[in-house]
């Protein structure tokens, strides 16, 4: 009989175990700040190959200089389909105080998820300085789905 329990309480540990993987989640927003030249030499392999992904292909310090910057890939799932998708980012920058700057990505009416990455680098980093907050919106057709903001949104 214990054996029984045991083969009961290890399936529901192991069901437990594989939803918590998976996210419900429409839309999910995973920012990454490039701030130094160096790729950091740590213990965390994703943080080294996602500066190393960034670097990629620049070749002189220049280059390497304009890839600085914060990245935002922003994932979103949304079961409904028929209109078009945007996915719109708006954000701060330290030297433009309370300007706010947008970037939009557009998809096809079909599209029941996807993925979308926005950059700030380059000039417009190095000018305009670190995001200090950021909004994320997804939207179908002129409905807004979801959003996501970062602490400092009002």
């Amino acid at each position: 009989m214990p054996l029984m329990h045991f083969r009961n309480a290890s399936a529901l540990f192991a069901a437990l175990a594989l939803s918590a993987c998976g996210t419900n989640e429409i839309l999910d927003v995973r920012p990454t700040h490039l701030r130094s030249l160096e790729v950091v030499d740590s213990d965390q392999p994703m943080i080294r190959g996602d500066q190393q992904r960034h670097f990629y292909g620049a070749i002189g310090v220049r280059e390497q200089e304009q890839r600085l910057g914060h990245y935002y890939v922003v994932l979103w799932n949304e079961d409904s389909v028929g209109e078009p998708v945007r996915v719109v980012f708006e954000y701060q920058q330290a030297s433009t105080a309370s300007k706010i700057h947008r970037q939009v990505q557009e998809f096809d009416p079909s599209s029941d998820n996807g993925r979308a990455e926005f950059r700030i680098t380059g000039d417009s980093y190095l000018e305009g300085g670190r995001v200090l907050a950021w909004k994320c919106s997804l939207f179908r057709g002129q409905r807004e789905i979801a959003s996501r903001h970062s602490y400092l949104w009002e």
